[in-house]
């Protein structure tokens, strides 16, 4: 389908850097990050949605499939409809879904996944302890419990790691995510850049 969103997945335990790294990436031009995370956050928490949302939330685990595509689907429109983001010159950075099978088999009518970056940090307390003082920094609530946080960890082996079985192993490319947001901007550079340059220079008809 030539009308999917071009798109590059950000994959990693929870604390190894998609959101750091897709916001740095997403700032250079031709590239768009959306954050699943912060489309959920910027939910207003009174509302209905907002309401389920922190119920899943504070428990550290997954928001339902259902619920997510929706979200997703309905930004992901009210982006392209605003210009901020173009399908034809942009790629998509996606951070934070699909979080699960199920919805990596959803979103495949709206998806052309041309990579998924694996941000890989095999040490779980260096991961514990990122998340931890990103919590303070941010007021993030939901990050300081280091109970939550192990929980978020347990959800994720269980039902996030399997998407990388379940896209192309051709198409995976793992980055180590332990050394400093500099050095492993670098190592995704690499991976991405050359995606970008394709795209550049094959955009798509408007």
């Amino acid at each position: 389908m030539s009308d999917r969103y071009k798109c590059i997945l950000l994959v990693g335990a929870p604390g190894a850097g998609k959101g750091t790294q897709g916001k740095i990436v997403g700032s250079i031009p031709g590239f768009y990050h959306l954050a699943c995370g912060d489309v959920f956050r910027s939910l207003d928490l009174t509302s209905p949605l907002g309401k389920k949302f922190m119920e899943y939330s504070s428990r550290g685990e997954l928001v339902p499939d259902e619920l997510t595509v929706e979200m997703w689907q309905q930004n992901m429109h009210a982006q392209t409809v605003l210009s901020l983001y173009k399908p034809a010159q942009d790629l998509l950075l996606l951070d934070g879904i699909p979080r699960t099978v199920a919805q990596a088999k959803a979103l495949e009518k709206y998806l052309d996944v041309l990579l998924v970056l694996h941000l890989i940090c095999p040490n779980e307390d260096e991961m514990v302890r990122r998340m931890r003082r990103r919590a303070l920094k941010e007021n993030r609530i939901d990050d300081a419990d280091e109970k939550v946080i192990r929980r978020r960890f347990e959800v994720y082996r269980r039902e996030t790691a399997p998407i990388l079985n379940y896209y192309p192993a051709n198409i995976i490319k793992e980055v180590p995510a332990t050394g400093s947001p500099a050095m492993v901007l670098m190592s995704v550079l690499d991976v991405v850049a050359p995606l970008q340059d394709h795209h550049f220079r094959n955009p798509l008809n408007p």
